[in-house]
């Protein structure tokens, strides 16, 4: 074992990183995978742990496996050196350099008297991102973490986040050599048919590859990274240099990496098009701006535009901004004195308002099955899971919301009294479900039925045709009462799962409210009293996090709802407990696709999900509401930009899709080592049908639209972000979120993205406020500050 002030860490006999942790941590975290727990759990996954490599050279592969390292140990510093016939990789790890940091360098040597072509080389640097199959859910906030990746040519940073929000967490930051990229692989066990709860549990092995990591004939449409080979010459060598560090916050691990020498840039992941995209950077000392350009893709070619700077107010502090004029994925690409480069990844989409529009129209018009359909008056794809019906919720929302059509909302009425009612319900009798599930049911499906039969009762009767709004009232509490009224089932999965949040924290006052306003007092005193009894029991047991468990060890499908529907009771104390969950689970990258809520089940690597991004990113919002504090806004938005990602048909990185279709996931790892084809790519997750095992239960074949549990997600958005834009107080400047702003000489003039805009608040120090606005004014002005 070697140790600093900080840090200690020890190596297995084959050269691995067995463990790594932070002195003085009273969890005593292992910060990578060890060989201990993969063995107890039965994974094989022992050559993938930290330090463990593979590189082609000359078209011959090789593996640190294959060959015993030579070993050296010094106070403080240990060197792995693994000696190949033509190559030598020497791994150092070094903790005497910097006193509370982590040095690790990667060296290879050419040992040939000849030029060498190296096509792949990928160290695993396998952090502790675990899923422990642990039902004391404290080991899955306090020993694991998640992974936020910020790719860069010469500024490649890792942010390693302790779940628990609370704790200290790792910064891995790159301080010499050239471009890498991070690939993940997953390894998981999930008994889902098995009717075991929790059912799931893996982990993610990160890889750092300095060149490849693709097979030979793997193509996909990501122009932004690359991922070329190498040449060294005659007895050469090329190395990478890297520091890993604690933070205890966002702020400190940019913070951080600005004293190894790393610019800081801020940016709006989410812009639309023709409005102004800005941002900020701030540099190192030594460091003067060359240039600054936005690549984008146009008509399938890569183009770019210069970008004008203008110093800010703090010194080595710049403002950037320009217009664009194309939609898509932009690179923005700094380029510095010293040759080095670093970028950002941002968006430009358009008009949110035009996006609903043509999904809505595309899930009425292709998706619906009709009369003469097999299952008749359906919205595909076909799922027993609730889920498959968010894109029917959207319908509505959007049709309240926005411009009505008639026809629409009459399609999903058929749905609802001919195709859901019998589907899910024994001859519609909503007290006895169908067991879709071979033996058993879930609870979770009903609480997006009653949300469509909830949306459904706020229309006017001249709109519906088959029942009245009041009808449609009183099946949404009837089937909201199944879904928590653990006294209405006979299985003990049917009462447990009864008492479970979910997803319904985004309904629930809305539904208990009108119920009162109706007159339904019966119905509504045993709905209020049971959310009371949910929200109280969950407030209580907040110190155990017993919520962040559901058919997963650890879920942000959990400790979201939890941390949003204990926000919505005004329960603080539960809510910061839970809210810190939710910002340590969103990411923070310079590519906003990797900003996303952590997740990887539906994808098998670090993704996108957009329906529980989308709700955690509700989540974040409802705790901001109540805690007014600004990091959960950002955060929300932050996630926001993601998800809508996912319904972006102008994208140009990824596959195309037509116009009003979208995708439930995006996967951020490039490469997908498991499935190198999705790397960096849009999907839904019955593409792993083909892959067998647990997938071929879970659909009928790979061939369905990308996106059978996407729609709630959107409602969610509407809801919050959908007629909203917040203006913060910077001091010397404002930052929008939700919106854009220009400076013109005494005020700033601020658009709105929000596709329903009716709301403008101003955040400062002191207060949130209500500006003055009209119901769709897209345009504000506010003064400047003297």
């Amino acid at each position: 074992m070697i140790e600093n002030k900080k840090l200690k860490m020890s190596l297995s006999e084959n050269g691995c990183v067995s463990n790594l942790m932070l002195k003085n941590d009273p969890f005593e975290m292992n910060w990578v995978i060890d060989s201990t727990y993969l063995k107890g759990a039965e994974y094989n996954e022992l050559d993938k742990l930290f330090g463990s490599f593979c590189i082609t050279v000359d078209g011959k592969k090789c593996s640190s496996m294959e060959v015993v390292p030579i070993i050296k140990e010094e106070q403080q510093k240990t060197e792995v050196i693994y000696d190949f016939s033509n190559v030598q990789i020497k791994l150092s790890y070094d903790l005497k350099t910097r006193k509370e940091d982590l040095k690790w360098c990667v060296r290879i040597l050419n040992k040939m008297k000849k030029k060498i072509s190296v096509t792949e080389f990928g160290i695993w640097i396998s952090f502790a991102y675990v899923m422990f199959r642990d039902k004391n859910v404290l080991k899955n906030i306090h020993n694991s973490a998640a992974v936020f990746p910020s790719i860069s040519k010469n500024y490649t940073k890792l942010s390693i986040v302790r779940r628990d929000g609370q704790s200290e967490n790792l910064g891995m930051y790159q301080v010499k050599g050239g471009e890498v990229s991070i690939g993940t692989y997953c390894a998981y066990q999930n008994l889902f048919f098995e009717n075991v709860s929790p059912s799931l549990d893996g982990m993610l092995f990160h890889k750092m590859f300095f060149a490849g990591g693709y097979p030979e004939n793997c193509r996909n449409n990501d122009w932004i990274y690359k991922h070329y080979g190498f040449e060294l010459e005659a007895n050469a060598d090329k190395s990478w240099e890297f520091v890993i560090t604690a933070n205890k916050s966002q702020n400190e691990f940019y913070e951080k990496g600005l004293l190894l020498n790393h610019p800081k840039i801020e940016y709006t992941p989410l812009n639309i098009i023709g409005e102004f995209v800005r941002g900020s950077i701030e540099i190192p000392l030594d460091k003067k701006i060359e240039s600054i350009k936005a690549w984008y893709k146009e008509e399938g070619k890569i183009k770019q535009i210069a970008v004008e700077t203008q110093p800010d107010n703090k010194e080595r502090k710049y403002k950037f901004a320009f217009k664009p004029q194309v939609m898509g994925e932009h690179k923005i690409v700094f380029t510095f004195s010293d040759n080095t480069e670093d970028s950002v990844v941002l968006n430009v989409m358009d008009r949110i308002e035009n996006v609903i529009r043509d999904r809505v129209g595309y899930i009425c018009d292709k998706l619906y099955t009709g009369e003469n359909g097999n299952p008749a008056y359906a919205f595909e794809p076909i799922s027993n899971q609730g889920e498959s019906l968010g894109k029917v919720n959207l319908v509505l929302k959007k049709n309240l919301l926005g411009e009505l059509d008639v026809e629409q909302v009459r399609k999903v009425e058929k749905c609802v009294v001919n195709y859901v009612r019998n589907k899910w319900f024994i001859d519609g009798n909503f007290k006895n479900p169908r067991k879709l599930y071979g033996d058993f049911y879930r609870c979770m499906d009903f609480e997006y039925i009653a949300h469509l039969f909830y949306l459904l009762s706020e229309f006017d009767n001249s709109v519906l045709e088959l029942n009245d709004a009041d009808t449609y009232l009183v099946w949404a509490a009837e089937v909201f009462d199944l879904r928590v009224n653990p006294v209405l089932h006979k299985d003990e999965r049917g009462k447990e799962e009864a008492q479970m949040l979910g997803v319904y924290f985004l309904y629930i006052n809305e539904l208990l409210e009108k119920l009162k306003r109706n007159g339904l007092l019966g119905v509504y005193n045993e709905i209020h009293a049971l959310w009371e009894k949910v929200i109280d029991r969950v407030d209580k047991e907040s110190d155990s996090y017993k919520a962040a468990i559901t058919e997963h060890y650890y879920d942000n499908a959990g400790f979201g709802p939890t941390a949003g529907a204990l926000a919505q009771c005004n329960k603080i104390e539960s809510a910061k407990r839970y809210g810190k969950l939710l910002l340590a689970n969103i990411g923070y990258s310079n590519d906003f696709r990797a900003q996303n809520p952590d997740r990887w089940w539906e994808a098998l690597t670090y993704m996108i999900h957009s329906l529980w991004g989308g709700v955690t990113a509700a989540s974040a919002y409802k705790v901001f509401e109540l805690l007014k504090d600004i990091d959960y806004l950002d955060a929300s938005y932050r996630a926001t930009a993601g998800i809508l990602y996912c319904y972006d048909t102008n994208a140009t990185s990824v596959s195309q899709l037509e116009k009003g279709m979208a995708a439930s996931t995006y996967a951020v790892a490039g490469p997908h080592i498991n499935r190198p084809d999705l790397s960096r790519d849009r999907f839904g997750q019955s593409i792993f049908y083909r892959d067998g095992g647990i997938f071929a239960k879970l659909f009928e074949n790979d061939s369905q639209t990308p996106d059978w549990d996407m729609g709630e997600e959107l409602v969610a958005y509407l809801d919050n972000f959908g007629d909203k834009t917040f203006i913060i107080d910077k001091k010397d400047t404002i930052e929008v979120i939700n919106g854009s702003f220009q400076e013109i000489d005494s005020e700033y003039i601020i658009t709105s993205f929000a596709p329903y805009i009716s709301k403008y608040y101003y955040i400062s120090e002191c207060a949130i406020i209500q500006l003055d606005s009209k119901d769709g004014q897209r345009q504000i002005s506010i003064k400047k500050k003297k």
